[in-house]
């Protein structure tokens, strides 16, 4: 039995927020408006006691992050939040210097709440900002203004918070090389110690998606999106932020280690709807469905099942898995590190297939170590399905 604090392994806990004020025209997360109050307190309930079905099989675990996401967390009233925070102290050992994440909504915060929320524990905040441009944020159906950002932003320094991600995004409607280079700008004028900046997707079951016809005119072609990506990166770097993952970029000392965790193929568990886990051997996740979720997790003798996929992780399945994720970070993957995992080298096994990316500038190998350039990465998907069997690769694409 595993019993010193310095034997203890590590964890990753994830917490799906579902609610927000309104469904931006990109998004394809699992949120929604709440339809009432009562909905969010059965949901933070449901949240607290899924966790403390759980306290006994992680009890040899000690979680040094924890991420808060949606949907919008501070959409939540305060109250719930205190106790959903609480509870994750309740159950679940945390390191002494954990880190602690919330994504947040510049429409939706105060100062007395962020303040609250520091006290808390919740010692980085994620803001979604996407553009500095009102007439970008418009037409992604934003209900916040550069203002509110940057009233935000000031509130949540002065509630005591020193490490901030602002989320940003090109590729949108109505952007040009010169609005996202001034959004750029003006964000590393604030200087946040984390950057995220995402590629578009117009993804299925999006307002976007349904309505592409009419926004297509606005959208930069894909010539421009690479250019905004390689222009972007330089920028950043030029500015300090070193560039660790292909849409995240951070001052010295402040990745998020919480994400980290997904790149590395790091163990997680992941509660509420849609959520997924990495965790004792096993990957799952649960039920898209509030209600179900709710019900299964409030009665669980009516035997509703919340899980909504459950495998064993299997040896091919975690090399194909390491490569993909690997090849998301800047360090990508190191020879010797593969062949101390899967037995085996990675370049004798791959080399074959890399060699065309190595020698057109997309991806670079040195003293064994193989890693994608900025331009690669742009490409990265293709790259990892022209590496990975097409069937595998499919499985292992989780986000962008």
């Amino acid at each position: 039995m595993l019993n010193h604090y310095n034997d203890k392994k590590r964890l990753g806990i994830y917490i799906h927020i579902p609610f927000c004020l309104s469904k931006c025209a990109y998004c394809d997360f699992n949120s929604a408006p709440a339809p009432n109050p009562e909905c969010v307190t059965r949901y933070v309930n449901a949240l607290i006691k899924h966790m403390e079905s759980y306290r006994k099989s992680a009890r040899v675990y000690e979680p040094d992050t924890v991420f808060i996401g949606g949907g919008t967390p501070t959409s939540v009233p305060m109250e719930e939040l205190t106790r959903l925070i609480k509870a994750v102290k309740r159950n679940f050992r945390l390191t002494k210097y954990a880190e602690f994440s919330m994504e947040a909504n510049p429409a939706t915060v105060t100062y007395e709440g962020l303040r609250k929320l520091n006290r808390l524990g919740v010692n980085r905040l994620s803001f979604g900002l996407q553009s500095a441009h009102d007439n970008e944020l418009t037409a992604l159906s934003r209900k916040h203004t550069r203002k509110d950002f940057v009233r935000s932003y000031k509130m949540a320094r002065d509630a005591g918070f020193t490490n901030i991600n602002t989320d940003l995004m090109f590729g949108i409607p109505h952007q040009t090389m010169g609005s996202l280079m001034h959004t750029l700008s003006f964000v590393t004028r604030l200087n946040p110690e984390h950057i995220s900046l995402y590629d578009l997707k117009i993804e299925p079951g999006t307002k976007f998606y349904r309505e592409y016809d009419s926004i297509a005119p606005y959208l930069p072609d894909e010539d421009t999106e690479a250019d905004m990506y390689e222009q972007a990166v330089a920028y950043l770097a030029d500015r300090g932020y070193y560039q660790y993952e292909i849409s995240n970029f951070a001052r010295p000392g402040k990745m998020c280690a919480h994400n980290l965790k997904y790149w590395n193929c790091e163990e997680y568990l992941g509660f509420g709807v849609s959520a997924h886990s990495y965790f004792n051997g096993s990957r799952f996740s649960f039920t898209p469905d509030k209600e179900k979720y709710i019900k299964g997790v409030e009665e669980p003798a009516s035997r509703i099942r919340i899980t909504d996929q459950n495998e064993t992780v299997e040896e091919r399945e975690r090399l194909g898995e390491y490569i993909m994720l690997r090849f998301r970070l800047k360090d990508g993957i190191d020879d010797r590190e593969f062949t101390r995992r899967f037995g085996s080298s990675f370049e004798t096994m791959y080399g074959h297939k890399l060699k065309r990316f190595v020698d057109n500038g997309y991806m670079i190998a040195r003293n064994g170590r193989f890693s994608l350039t900025p331009k690669g990465m742009f490409i990265s998907n293709y790259i990892l399905s022209e590496i990975l069997e097409f069937a595998d690769f499919g499985k292992y694409v989780i986000g962008s």
